[in-house]
């Protein structure tokens, strides 16, 4: 299975990179993800929120495989608990080759990007930063695959 992680930002810090790197790592040859990561709007004061989540959709479109299946991240998205989340990937693997997961920029993503979305989920209530998101998500996906292989990485 193609995981396909758009995540608006490049210049992460390097313990943002370090992390997602080494849970890259521990995922099984048959998950593939693939990180792709796109320009943020240049933010200045005589833009708007609206014009800012439209230049990044334009990025995130293009990244977007026509085949793939769409998760966008968002805080207004459906909570799962991690076992739900393994269950969802399991089911993936099973059905589906392509999956795209979207972390939009700081002001979020455009109506577009949100109505091309299967599905809208959210990482936590809590508001997080773009570089923790990004960890959680692929810390997330990696325990999914140790849940859904009995590995002792999760405990209940």
């Amino acid at each position: 299975m193609q995981i396909d992680l758009i995540a608006v930002g490049k210049r992460m810090p390097d313990w943002v990179n370090s992390t997602c790197q080494e849970y890259r790592k521990r995922l099984p040859a048959n998950i593939k993800l693939n990180l792709l990561e796109i320009n943020s709007a240049n933010r200045n004061k005589k833009n708007s929120t609206d014009n800012y989540k439209l230049e990044e959709e334009n990025y995130i479109l293009k990244k977007i495989n026509a085949d793939s299946y769409i998760i966008l991240f968002d805080e207004h998205g459906k909570a799962f608990s991690s076992e739900a989340f393994a269950k969802n990937l399991n089911e993936w693997s099973e059905s589906r080759s392509h999956i795209t997961l979207i972390i939009g920029g700081p002001d979020g993503v455009s109506k577009n990007i949100k109505q091309k979305a299967n599905e809208i989920w959210s990482l936590s209530k809590l508001t997080l930063p773009h570089p923790l998101a990004r960890v959680v998500l692929i810390e997330q996906l990696y325990r999914a695959w140790t849940i859904i292989k009995n590995h002792p990485y999760h405990r209940e």
